[in-house]
């Protein structure tokens, strides 16, 4: 947890450093903003969002299926996850790193002489960064070691124990409450936070947390407050997985912005390769066939619904040859499934900086508008508005039918006219619905593994009926992923164990 790292990123700091010494370096507002975005910087790492925390979320899911024997991946999409699984022990070092950078610059800032109004923002910066890694964190794992300080030797590293969630989530409703007094309605980028990032955050965070006013308060505050925060929905669904234009749409809130370029200490994503199609002729030699959905997740979604479209590929080029979904294994390589891919993250790549489209120019959104609405929908409902909850979902759903101009899998650009589907929901509308448009507006997202242990819909979404089938080995404990084991062998104040491991 010593240290910042910092790699360069299009929107952030692009002066790599290894190794910075606090010690006189915080001298003026630049140096504390260096420092919030060596703290972001963490988070697109390649253990981060880059692969290892984004596939773990997608594999379990209900969603996302696994094309691959590698023990760590099993683990993760049967829910049979050890503590010594090589995706966790990867991406929690990581999320501390993103930490202990954002209280160095918190802690740095005190040695900067400038005006609150100067100031204040930028260190509001660093509160938004570290509740964002604890949210990940808590979620993930329940109770945790919650570091708000830096720490500077091994004694003090080996005393810290676990806080209980109960207090983790006020320490991260805390940072969000500054973040959200001192920061700008707008940022140049929405890679960097601003208001509406802190306010739609605090909404997901109450609504995780059951308290339905809260999280509709904020959402709606947002949601009030759109057009001073230069927030909508995108006209055109595909944009938000555009890397060419998603810097310019109105719809997301906060991003991870990566920039093509492979740089020093894994800091750039695989998600385009991870989940694309294997011998597929786009992107210098397609995709993984690593990560992708069952079929049932394409047959049970309406092919009217433009979201499918744009979600999902059902064709592609293969050695030059168009083949559909029955045909994929024109590969000749074991991983490759008669079944259609995710698309969201292959088709617009933009420019990458090496072939199968690793290292992108994606921008990809860690909240955006559309799931405001969905927040705002989801506590509505649980309120009793019932007329508030179907304005919000039915916004969502105007969109989705608004169709635009897209690719298909055979990289041919088509324009997809509007359509009848989804149509608006009318009577009364229940939280199950809201949670089944969750899962198609957000697909593979990141979002889906949140709202199934949030609700509790293990019984129901890794039955025999479930879009993935049975999964026999979920039980009650894989809500909560189990503490890595080299962290317990190395401070025993850690234990116990998570229940189940």
């Amino acid at each position: 947890m010593i240290g910042i790292s910092l790699v360069g990123c299009s929107d952030l700091e692009e002066e790599p450093v290894g190794l910075l010494s606090p010690e006189g370096f915080f001298q003026s507002t630049a140096d504390i903003q260096t420092a919030v975005d060596g703290s972001l910087t963490h988070a697109i790492n390649e253990k981060f969002w880059g692969r290892k925390l984004s596939i773990a979320l997608m594999l379990r899911s209900d969603m996302v299926d696994l094309a691959s024997d590698e023990t760590r991946r099993v683990e993760n999409n049967e829910l049979t996850t050890l503590a010594s699984n090589g995706m966790i022990s990867e991406f929690w070092p990581r999320t501390y790193q993103g930490i202990a950078a954002a209280n160095q610059a918190i802690a740095g800032a005190e040695d900067v002489e400038a005006s609150e109004d100067l100031k204040n923002p930028v260190i509001a910066q660093a509160y938004f960064a570290r509740a964002f890694y604890y949210f990940h964190l808590v979620r993930l794992f329940g109770d945790i070691p919650y570091v708000d300080k830096p720490i500077t030797d091994v004694p003090s590293a080996a005393s810290i124990s676990k806080t209980p969630a109960a207090e983790v989530y006020q320490k991260i409703i805390d940072d969000l409450e500054y973040a959200k007094t001192w920061l700008p309605d707008t940022q140049t980028s929405r890679a960097t936070p601003s208001k509406a990032a802190a306010s739609s955050y605090l909404a997901l965070v109450y609504l995780t947390l059951e308290e339905w006013q809260k999280a509709y308060t904020e959402a709606t505050e947002v949601i009030n407050n759109a057009g001073a925060y230069g927030l909508a929905l995108d006209s055109n669904f595909q944009n938000l997985f555009n890397a060419d234009v998603v810097a310019t749409s109105p719809e997301p809130i906060f991003s991870l912005d990566y920039n093509n370029v492979e740089a020093e200490d894994n800091a750039y994503d695989q998600l385009a390769p991870m989940t694309g199609i294997r011998g597929d002729d786009r992107n210098q030699g397609g995709g993984w066939s690593v990560a992708n959905p069952t079929l049932e997740v394409y047959t049970t979604w309406d092919s009217g619904d433009y979201r499918r479209a744009v979600s999902l590929d059902d064709e592609a080029s293969i050695n030059g040859e168009i083949v559909d979904y029955t045909n994929f294994t024109i590969s000749g390589h074991p991983f490759a499934k008669n079944r259609p891919y995710i698309a969201k993250y292959t088709r617009y790549p933009g420019a990458f900086a090496r072939g199968n489209a690793r290292a992108t120019s994606h921008n990809y959104s860690m909240i955006r508008y559309a799931e405001i609405l969905l927040i705002a929908a989801e506590a509505a409902v649980e309120l009793g508005d019932n007329a508030s909850a179907l304005s919000y979902v039915n916004q969502v759903r105007a969109r989705a039918r608004m169709g635009g101009a897209t690719k298909t899998g055979a990289d041919i650009e088509v324009t997809i006219a509007p359509s009848a589907v989804p149509a608006d929901f009318t009577g009364t509308i229940t939280v199950a619905d809201v949670l089944e448009e969750r899962r198609l507006e957000l697909a593979f997202e990141g979002k889906r593994w949140y709202d199934i242990a949030r609700r509790k819909l293990g019984p129901e979404v890794f039955s025999a009926s479930g879009l993935e089938g049975a999964k026999p080995f979920f039980t009650s404990d894989d809500y909560l992923l189990p503490l890595p084991e080299d962290e317990l062998e190395r401070n025993p104040n850690l234990l116990p164990q998570n229940p189940g491991y």
